[in-house]
Protein backbone atom coordinates (compact mmCIF):
# COMPACT_ATOMS: atom_id res chain seq x y z
CA UNK A 1 0.00 0.00 0.00
CA UNK A 2 1.24 3.76 -0.90
CA UNK A 3 -0.12 7.14 -0.14
CA UNK A 4 0.65 9.58 -3.25
CA UNK A 5 0.56 13.15 -2.21
CA UNK A 6 1.22 16.64 -4.15
CA UNK A 7 3.11 19.12 -2.07
CA UNK A 8 4.49 22.60 -3.07
CA UNK A 9 7.60 24.32 -1.75
CA UNK A 10 7.50 25.33 1.92
CA UNK A 11 4.37 22.26 2.68
CA UNK A 12 5.24 19.46 4.46
CA UNK A 13 4.65 15.92 4.97
CA UNK A 14 4.32 14.52 8.97
CA UNK A 15 5.30 10.48 9.83
CA UNK A 16 4.41 9.59 13.13
CA UNK A 17 5.68 11.89 16.39
CA UNK A 18 8.97 12.68 14.79
CA UNK A 19 9.41 12.54 11.32
CA UNK A 20 8.81 15.81 8.94
CA UNK A 21 9.72 15.97 5.36
CA UNK A 22 9.54 19.58 3.75
CA UNK A 23 9.38 20.43 -0.23
CA UNK A 24 12.36 22.77 -0.14
CA UNK A 25 12.63 23.35 -4.39
CA UNK A 26 11.53 21.82 -7.40
CA UNK A 27 12.88 22.43 -10.87
CA UNK A 28 12.79 20.70 -14.25
CA UNK A 29 13.76 17.59 -12.90
CA UNK A 30 15.35 17.39 -9.69
CA UNK A 31 12.97 18.18 -6.07
CA UNK A 32 14.67 18.69 -3.04
CA UNK A 33 13.37 18.17 0.35
CA UNK A 34 14.44 18.58 3.98
CA UNK A 35 14.19 15.65 6.35
CA UNK A 36 13.80 16.32 10.13
CA UNK A 37 13.94 13.38 12.10
CA UNK A 38 15.77 11.70 15.60
CA UNK A 39 19.45 10.89 15.09
CA UNK A 40 18.59 7.35 15.72
CA UNK A 41 17.04 6.76 12.35
CA UNK A 42 18.61 6.27 9.49
CA UNK A 43 17.92 8.21 6.25
CA UNK A 44 19.29 6.81 3.36
CA UNK A 45 18.80 7.41 -0.76
CA UNK A 46 17.39 3.52 -1.49
CA UNK A 47 20.47 3.57 -4.33
CA UNK A 48 22.78 3.39 -1.56
CA UNK A 49 20.58 1.03 0.68
CA UNK A 50 21.80 -3.05 -0.15
CA UNK A 51 19.01 -5.64 -1.20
Amino acid sequence: MALVVGRKPGESIVIGDNIKITVIKTDDKMLRLKIEAPKDVPILREELVES
